[in-house]
């Protein structure tokens, strides 16, 4: 016998037609005044937002249910996109009270984490990049683009360079082609929130067409984009996925730009991660943008953090930044003046896309007029300037006097929020409006005459009228004179004290009120929405506004940093020195108490005497923090900022290079040690004249013998290397401090510490010359550690001095580069010796790193010394 069908309802029909179509989303199907999800979307719905799930029965089985009231939308949605969902929001299409079908539905907008315009799901100071990357032969395209704020960028180039964009940028959401999930996750790894697209959408053809069709325009040579044949791709593939998130109202994008490389310094991933510049893996870390942050407004603390991950290589533009922060702090009433005027303008960034993606709130084009109004002192206030960095900044504000006005005497200054609250539109606007309100709120005078009226007619002194949503209004007659009602009044419902009526002007009446209201509705609806399409032709002067504000606000906020933590302007020019006077790191100094004084530290780098900084010290003695200290203070100069120094002269430095503390990343299946010889070898290969490189504590990760054999070939290839980069070495093996003997630009330093009678005392200072020994087992006691496991430490380390002398194993060590194997003992066809060969044979020197070629050579020598052991 034939299994009979499940019955399966029309609604959920409808449902799993639209399902169907958005697999991979959580589907939020309206159904009267709730947003109801089924199935599996029911159970992560109920988890993630802490709702009730429930079941029904459908067609035979149960089939999971859970939801909310759909006014509870912008309460819920932000939960589940921040929980990596990607939501389909399913709406009703037609008035349910105007059909006697199923209602039509269909899917209105589709947030992802990527895109998002949602206030809650947003947040003020960070950009909410979607980002796209296209792998191909030549080079790697990747493409940012924030839909709330209309910000477009791209780029391409190799896989370290899109690595550091992407760490710098830290979109949301990432689209790779179904085709290349592998290689991203092998390049950039797991950790990014990822979306695989079909593999035509990666087309040039079709990215071209995209690209071009939506800036109307025949080519993307304008943009400055159009030799980037990967980024382009890319750039296509983001707007492809606008379209198919239903997000096709965009007119904010009105350009894309290119990430020009060679514009700004370069920080690889693992230095932005070391400097902790503007986030960090330690929970309540403190960032460096958390302490040089003073900006008023979302669009200045979203750009700082641009400056931040893209430091300036072009000398003017720096020198501008410096001259503007000057001005402001010999003028601190202006600087006061300034800041109090942009205390007052909202996100006039994000509230423009909002009107271009016409998702904006009466409200909201209020803030925004108020926002655009204290523009206006501000653009007088910079071009009364006598800096001429501020005044053209000031000159190219626009004041949007049309615009403002507009607004104005279209929307009344207690907008609501929702225009379903009424009293939108300003009273003098509309004409017709005017006269329908009037009518809608002359309602209690007629309803007071015609009480007075009828209760004179009929001889009852007590009436009242009122309404409520069962049927309309009603006048209320007490149970003592229900006797002098008239005819003509209809009963409509009986209580215990008294009797309700209503008769046929009442009635009338209530239609005329209620026609009014809807009315009412209609205009104000039609109204604002024609303003919200007429205020599009200002979202490009709107956008540069909120550019020009942000670069304010970061200069504004750089003035307040100097003057609050006594920083000084900084000295920066075409030569390859570093001359650092009294330096301090931002952040440390910040989280002392406020008893306790940093000790500042001069360091001097140049190509010609002292290249190398050797510095040694025993842990905790502070040498890690005079590197960091070093590259922050470089990086704030080349952002524009003042630095916590007396003085600094910097010679323009193009890369940044930070080997610092130990980093783990055992769940990738690689140990400290080899994560630590990538990073190197990453910086080894990419070191320039004007380069920066700061490495702490190289080679600890393996044997005593191996370490300093590594960090002697490094310091070494550092020294010979023809660019000469300037270089910082912490390291606790005084072995390395022979170096001076035989490299001329090699100079040693120490982090002083005092001895005392049974402890050290950190003075946290730099000075000239080696460290004599290292402090090891002083700091382990200082930890808390066992006093038997102290003395036993103790006695095990005179016994090894005993054993293996300073002098021994730096002998070792320099003679380990010309170490003479003797061969003499092999047999010409001895197989080790063809697998040696083959060994050299097949290594690619070209591309071989130093530190891998010395660890090759290791590899061999291990397998010469077994055969001679044997």
């Amino acid at each position: 016998m034939a299994k009979k069908a499940k019955k399966v309802t029309p609604l959920m029909q409808q449902y799993n037609a639209i399902k169907a179509k958005y697999p991979d989303a959580m589907l939020l199907f309206r159904v009267g005044d709730f947003y109801e999800t089924f199935g599996s979307d029911a159970v992560k719905a109920a988890k993630i937002l802490d709702i009730v799930l429930t079941n029904r029965n459908n067609g035979g089985e149960k089939t999971e249910l859970a939801g909310f009231p759909h006014h509870s939308l912008n309460t819920y949605l932000p939960k589940l996109v921040k929980a990596g969902q990607r939501v389909a929001i399913c709406d009703q299409l037609e008035d349910p009270k105007q059909t006697k079908k199923i209602v039509k539905r269909g899917v209105t907008e589709l947030v992802t984490p990527g895109v998002a315009l949602n206030d809650e799901v947003l947040s003020s100071k960070t950009n909410n990049f979607l980002c796209a990357v296209h792998f191909d032969k030549k080079a790697i395209g990747v493409s940012f683009l924030d839909v709330s704020t209309g910000e477009f960028l791209t780029s391409q180039g190799h896989a370290e360079y899109v690595d550091k964009l992407l760490q710098n940028f830290n979109p949301s959401e990432v689209l790779v082609s179904k085709k290349s999930k592998a290689s991203f996750q092998a390049a950039f790894g797991a950790d990014f929130h990822t979306f695989y697209l079909e593999d035509w959408v990666f087309q040039p053809d079709y990215a071209n067409e995209t690209l071009t069709r939506h800036f109307n325009t025949t080519s993307l040579k304008g943009f400055g984009v159009d030799n980037l044949y990967e980024g382009v791709i890319a750039s296509g593939a983001v707007l492809h996925y606008l379209s198919e998130t239903q997000h096709n109202k965009l007119e904010h994008i009105t350009a894309i730009g290119r990430i020009a490389e060679d514009e700004y310094v370069w920080m690889d991933r693992f230095t932005i991660r070391n400097l902790e510049l503007y986030q960090s893996t330690n929970v309540n870390a403190v960032t460096l943008l958390d302490v040089i942050d003073h900006t008023i407004t979302p669009m200045g603390g979203r750009l700082l953090k641009r400056w931040l991950a893209l430091p300036l290589k072009n000398i003017e533009k720096i020198k501008q930044r410096y001259q503007v922060v000057q001005h402001l702090l010999e003028h601190h009433t202006v600087l006061q003046k300034m800041q109090n005027h942009i205390k007052h303008i909202g996100d006039i960034e994000r509230l423009i896309s909002k009107v271009a993606t016409a998702k904006v709130s009466p409200r909201e084009v209020i803030q925004l007029k108020n926002s655009l109004e204290a523009i206006v002192p501000i653009k007088a206030l910079a071009m009364q300037s006598d800096n001429e960095a501020l005044r053209v900044l000031g000159d190219t504000l626009q004041e949007c006097d049309t615009l403002r006005e507009k607004i104005k005497a279209s929307l009344s200054e207690d907008a609501p929020v929702n225009i379903l609250k009424g009293h939108t539109i300003a009273s003098g606007f509309s004409t017709e409006l005017d006269e329908l309100r009037t009518l809608a709120t002359s309602g209690k005078q007629y309803l007071d005459e015609m009480l007075e009226r009828e209760s004179e007619r009929t001889g009852i002194p007590s009436l009242k009228i009122a309404s409520n949503n069962v049927f309309g209004y009603y006048i209320e007659v007490r149970n003592a004179h229900k006797d002098k009602v008239p005819e003509a009044w209809v009963r409509k419902q009986t209580l215990v004290n008294a009797e309700r009526y209503i008769t046929e002007e009442l009635k009338e009446y209530e239609a005329k009120i209620l026609g009014a209201e809807e009315r009412i509705l209609a205009i104000e609806q039609q109204l604002f929405s024609e303003l919200v399409s007429w205020m599009g032709q200002f979202i490009k002067p709107v956008q540069q506004n909120a550019f020009l504000i942000g670069t304010l606000d970061c200069l504004c906020g750089f003035a307040v940093l100097a003057k609050t933590n006594n920083y000084t302007c900084p000295t920066i020019d075409d030569s390859f020195g570093l001359e650092i006077k009294e330096g301090r790191h931002p952040v440390i100094e910040k989280q002392l108490p406020a008893s306790e004084a940093y000790i500042a530290n001069d360091v001097h780098l140049d190509r010609e005497q002292q290249q190398i900084i050797m510095i040694t010290g025993p842990n905790m003695s502070g040498k890690s923090a005079i590197l960091r200290q070093t590259a922050l203070i470089v990086l704030l100069a080349q952002i524009g900022s003042f630095v916590p120094a007396k003085a600094a002269n910097i010679g323009l430095v193009d890369k940044i290079f930070t080997r610092v503390g130990a980093s783990d990343n055992i769940s990738m299946g690689e140990s400290t040690f080899m994560v630590e010889m990538n990073e190197t070898a990453s910086i080894l290969n990419n070191i320039s004249d004007r380069s920066l490189v700061l490495l702490d504590e190289i080679g600890r990760g393996t044997s005593t013998y191996d370490g300093i054999s590594i960090a002697w070939a490094i310091s070494e290839y550092l020294h010979e290397h023809p660019a000469r980069p300037k270089t910082l070495f912490a390291t606790h093996y005084h072995e390395l401090n022979e170096m001076t003997e035989t490299f001329g630009r090699i100079k040693n330093y120490n982090v002083l510490v005092k001895e005392l009678k049974d402890n050290v005392l950190f003075l946290r200072k730099l000075v000239a010359g080696g460290s004599e020994h290292s402090f090891g087992i002083h700091v382990a006691k200082m930890a808390g550690m066992p006093q038997h496991v102290i003395q036993r430490a103790n006695k095990i380390l005179k016994k090894l001095e005993k054993s293996h002398s300073s002098e021994e194993l730096t002998d070792k060590v320099k003679t380990l580069a010309d170490d003479d194997m003797q061969l003499s003992f092999f047999n010409l066809d001895d197989p080790l010796l063809e697998q040696i060969k083959e060994e050299i044979l097949h290594t690619d020197i070209d591309t071989l790193t130093p530190v891998e070629a010395l660890m090759k050579l290791n590899e061999i020598k291990r397998m010469l010394v077994k055969k001679k052991q044997a």
